[in-house]
């Protein structure tokens, strides 16, 4: 039996962690995913004055962009601003954003490249991640801080195809072709994952979420066989400190039966799926999402009648945080963004239908 991480006292009134918890606060908390960032003017006008790479690796800079959206729209939960490939470079794969997206220098496409991947330890590798979060306990008071991480098969899918890809060619070629080779990258991903998300629960983040964006790319039998595994691995890493957890995975609808099994206290739903038929498929399981993005480029009372829906159908979960399906995009108005925090934050569950 798992010993449950003790709630601070600033944050224990949080309907964000209530909600994870599965005990239904009286208000939908709300947070979105890449909350800080580009949509921002606040965070544009310190990206200016650096890179992004040093952003990242910056403590008091990824503190204050972490703040920017919780000053601004007082979300009920702020996420660490990083990214998720910051563990590979201490691996031994350095990796740059010089053209925008992420770029991997050096490929991984052979097995003594997996080979010679180190599996390093967070704490000293890591340490300007673990120095942002302290900061951010200091600052955030009530607000509870998410930590994250990518996913094995997504740092796997960047790793190989050497970015981002359309056909993920070269990363299905070696599953169909030398499967335990992946399932080698996978595992040393894994453990190093584990560690690093480990290392953040120490620094003091009060929930973490895995982020699979291309997990969901495979066959269900593929799923099941070389990502779930390892994703388990992850979180049982993590069970005995109580800290919740949640899992997004993009493209869960084949899924979701096995990422009930996953480890998760939480599923993150994307904006394709039906919030409704997904509580009943999973069965019990807090949920959290799924605006489609793109809402908010639409008409206000458009952005509000969708939200209300969401904010009606999650409340036959356990427990429901309101978020977007995927990441907020950088032209998306603020404006809209601010009809969205106050439509979610006066809902109640008592609201009629």
């Amino acid at each position: 039996m798992s010993q449950k991480k003790k709630t601070s006292c600033s944050t224990e009134n949080s309907p964000y962690l209530a909600a994870v918890a599965g005990l239904k606060p009286e208000r939908t908390p709300i947070w979105i995913m890449r909350q800080a960032g580009r949509y921002l003017p606040e965070y544009r006008a310190v990206r200016e004055k650096t890179t992004f790479i040093d952003l990242c690796k910056t403590p008091e800079l990824a503190c204050e962009v972490t703040l920017q959206p919780i000053r601004r729209f007082g979300f009920d939960a702020a996420i660490l601003f990083s990214d998720i490939l910051v563990p590979l470079e201490p691996m031994g794969v350095p990796f740059n954003f010089d053209s925008g997206g992420p770029k991997i220098e050096k490929p991984i496409r052979h097995e003594e490249d997996i080979t010679a991947l180190r599996i390093v330890d967070a704490r000293e590798h890591l340490s300007y991640v673990g120095d942002a979060i302290r900061l951010l306990k200091t600052e955030l008071g009530a607000t509870p801080l998410i930590g994250f991480a990518g996913a094995p098969f997504t740092l796997a899918s960047y790793l190989i195809e050497g970015g981002g890809s359309k056909d993920f060619r070269h990363i299905k070629t070696l599953l169909y072709s030398r499967p335990d080779l992946l399932a080698k990258l996978l595992n040393k991903l894994a453990d190093q994952v584990g560690d690093y998300l480990l290392m953040q629960v120490e620094a003091g983040v009060d929930a973490v979420q895995l982020f699979d964006t291309w997990g969901g790319i495979l066959t269900p039998e593929d799923y099941r066989i070389h990502i779930l595994p390892v994703v388990r691995k992850i979180f049982a890493k993590l069970e005995s400190t109580g800290i919740p957890r949640t899992l997004f995975l993009k493209g869960a609808a084949p899924y979701l039966d096995d990422v009930a099994r996953s480890g998760a206290e939480m599923i993150g739903l994307d904006w394709t799926m039906d919030i409704g038929r997904s509580i009943k498929q999973l069965g019990g399981f807090p949920v959290q999402g799924n605006l489609d993005p793109m809402v908010l480029f639409g008409a206000s009372d458009e952005i509000r009648r969708r939200a209300l829906d969401i904010c009606r159908a999650g409340s036959a979960a356990p427990g429901h945080v309101f978020n977007l399906g995927h990441g907020i995009t950088p032209p998306t108005p603020i404006d809209a963004v601010h009809v969205l925090v106050e439509t979610v934050q006066n809902y109640r569950r008592s609201d009629p239908s």
